[in-house]
């Protein structure tokens, strides 16, 4: 058990998982409830308070008492040593002390004269002390004259502490605290013992003791520690009964608005607290509720204004339809009889063909976008093998890699990979990746990966081009964004490629993450659930290649790849379907935008090496680690199995200039590049 240490024994881990699980539920309402919190440290410190005063209370009661018991004592004591002195001296000079009989003859037998010296003194004591004489020479003979002789049963030996005998021997009046012993049977007591050596009739030294016992103090101390332990223990429920009453008037309204900040981040923006009185709480709640109807005011501008816009949009589109198909007729009829024209007409031709196919598919975006905003986007899931999608995207794009010089590789396509996904969607997704791979890869090498784990499948296009300058890879998914603005855009992209891509990934419940690295190459995985509506866990593929840089130091160091990798957030958007939407209420996605992260919200995921790395979680779940396994199946294809290429690779070219767009626009490319040259024949 202690050879494997403590974290790695099987047995010590199972124990203290069993005695952790009931404490996990004590633990999770500590930790959610602020009253509870409240009311056991206030018990907490008032027993401590209680205690402490009680032991001070009981030990000024203890000393009082026994200042008053010894000082009575001693007093008692110095009476008894005169008498004890008065009748020794009287003996010797042969007198009968008063109240002795004077035909008696005491000196003449010393040992009926000590006897009778005890009786006498312990008599006028009413059972109050006992008295004890003890002789320095004989104490333990108590048939010679000097023995040890003691009144009510007392054993004299045992009840008189050695030290204090030998303090006597050596001075004058000395005391000491003693438990005094019975030789009858009776229970021992503490006492308080005082002590005197004094001479006999015959000059001859002994012992005088007298022994108080403590039996009334010790009851009366007793009585004050019951009447202080019932008083403290009252104190501390009625203390604690009135914090948790007190707390009670303070966390009543906090949880109040807890709830109805919950209702207003879930849409329902007509929440208000319940307002009484005119403290700070009340206060506090006409303030929210102020707060929440600026809100719920500035929300419904916002969502007119949202209005407003996406009708905007998707009616120019929608009216442009009508002429643009007009000027395509009449274009094609130009283009067509474009060999009849001169040859600055001829290539005016071509140029209008061309910005004509830019603008279609400029406006299709825009309409596709339009449904994503207004939570129109259907999701037609059904079973499909990724591995049929990715050699059509890949054949789509093997004219595009014909020209620009690029291969373009699929691995890991031997077995099904079989998901529950929308066909067109996903191919839309994986279409532009594979083509932006294609025009940013400098004419190098494309690499599609497919695999699958546990719950999920993925599929990771890499490139080895210009790759993602630290802080691109969580904006390469904003709409119309271009690494360098004041570029051009040269190819026939529309700047809402990847922006769709992502939508459509969050649509399906699953991620599309980046990572990239200046001059290495990028790589993008979209990763998705095996069954409709599953929650992801992880996914199969790396996100960051084996390929890295920092993986190949990290292997020339001896050291794992993997783990420099940190999140950075792409900007949240609305879920397609809201719940108060299914129950038949109206909610605009502004205010599905107020969803708190981890709630109904969706994300996505972008991660670069060194400063640059993923984000926020999926479809109202958390954000996976960059890495992060798919469960319970092992998270990496397996070596053993056979990874090959597919047959639909382009021969190799000889290497031509890196195209002449701006490399780092990979999201302004489209994703229709591809099928327009198919489709026209250029």
């Amino acid at each position: 058990m202690l050879q494997g240490g403590v974290q790695g024994s099987p047995v010590l881990r199972l124990f203290t998982r069993w005695v952790r699980r009931p404490l996990l539920p004590a633990l999770r309402l500590w930790r959610r409830n602020i009253q509870l919190k409240v009311v056991a440290t206030t018990l907490l410190m008032s027993l401590g308070v209680v205690l402490l005063l009680g032991f001070v209370v009981i030990g000024q009661v203890r000393n009082g008492l026994l200042d008053a018991k010894v000082k009575a004592s001693q007093g008692q004591a110095d009476g008894g040593f005169r008498a004890a002195k008065d009748r020794a001296d009287s003996a010797g000079s042969g007198q009968a002390p008063e109240g002795a009989d004077p035909d008696g003859q005491p000196g003449q037998n010393p040992a009926v004269w000590m006897n009778d010296l005890v009786e006498q003194l312990s008599s006028g004591g009413q059972s109050a002390f006992d008295v004890v004489t003890l002789s320095p020479t004989a104490e333990g003979d108590t048939g010679s004259v000097r023995g040890p002789r003691a009144s009510g049963g007392v054993d004299p030996i045992n009840s008189v502490p050695e030290e204090l005998r030998d303090n006597v021997r050596r001075g004058t009046t000395f005391q000491s605290y003693t438990r005094i012993v019975y030789g009858d049977g009776q229970a021992s007591q503490p006492g308080l013992v005082i002590g005197k050596q004094l001479n006999g009739p015959d000059s001859e030294p002994y012992q005088l003791y007298y022994l108080f016992p403590l039996t009334q103090e010790e009851k009366s101390l007793s009585l004050v520690k019951g009447t202080l332990a019932t008083a403290g223990l009252f104190v501390v429920v009625l203390l604690g009964a009135i914090a948790w009453l007190v707390v009670r008037q303070v966390v009543t309204p906090v949880r109040m608005a807890a709830g109805i900040a919950e209702r207003l981040s879930a849409g329902r923006l007509q929440e208000r607290m319940k307002v009484t009185g005119e403290d700070d709480i009340a206060r506090l709640g006409e303030a929210f509720n102020k707060m929440a109807q600026n809100l719920q005011l500035k929300i419904q501008q916002l969502e007119d204004l949202s209005r407003m816009q996406r009708r905007f949009v998707s009616d120019v589109s929608h009216e442009l339809r009508t002429p643009l198909t007009t000027v395509r007729m009449a274009a094609d009829v130009i283009h067509e009889a474009r060999e009849d024209f001169d040859p600055i007409t001829a290539r005016s031709a071509e140029l209008l063909a061309d910005q004509l196919d830019r603008f279609e598919s400029l406006l299709a975006d825009l309409l596709e976008i339009s449904r994503f905003d207004a939570g129109a986007a259907a999701l037609e899931a059904e079973p499909i093998d990724l591995r049929e999608v990715v050699r059509r995207v890949v054949g789509g794009a093997q004219p595009l890699a014909d020209r620009k010089g690029t291969r373009v590789r699929i691995l890991g396509d031997r077995q099904p990979v079989v998901a529950e996904a929308d066909g067109r969607r996903v191919e839309r997704v994986l279409r532009n990746l594979v083509v932006n791979a294609v025009e940013h890869g400098e004419g190098k090498d494309v690499v599609v990966r497919l695999a699958a784990a546990g719950g999920a499948v993925a599929v990771a296009v890499r490139d080895y081009g210009v790759g993602l300058k630290p802080g691109e890879a969580s904006r390469v998914f904003s709409r119309f964004w271009r690494a360098d603005p004041a570029r051009a855009r040269t190819t026939g992209g529309t700047g809402l490629g990847l922006s769709i891509a992502l939508e459509d990934a969050r649509l399906h419940g699953g991620w599309l993450q980046a990572w990239g690295e200046p001059g290495g190459g990028s790589q993008f995985r979209l990763t998705l659930p095996r069954t409709a509506d599953e929650p992801l866990r992880g996914s199969p593929i790396p996100l960051e290649p084996d390929d890295s840089r920092h993986n190949r130091d990290l292997r020339k160091a001896g050291l794992p790849p993997g783990g420099a990798e940190r999140a950075v957030t792409v900007p949240e958007r609305s879920p397609v379907t809201v719940t108060r939407e299914a129950q038949g209420h109206p909610v605009s996605p502004l205010a599905r935008s107020l969803t708190p992260v981890g709630g109904s919200g969706t994300g996505s995921t972008a991660v670069v090496t060194g400063e640059e790395t993923a984000s926020t979680g999926t479809k109202g779940r958390p954000a996976p680690p960059a890495d992060a396994p798919a469960q319970p199946e092992p998270v990496t294809p397996d070596p053993a199995a056979p990874t090959t290429e597919s047959t639909s690779t382009a021969p190799p070219r000889p290497s031509k200039p890196a195209p002449t767009g701006a490399p780092g626009d990979r999201d302004s490319r489209g994703n229709r590049g591809a099928d327009e040259e198919t489709r026209r024949g250029r």
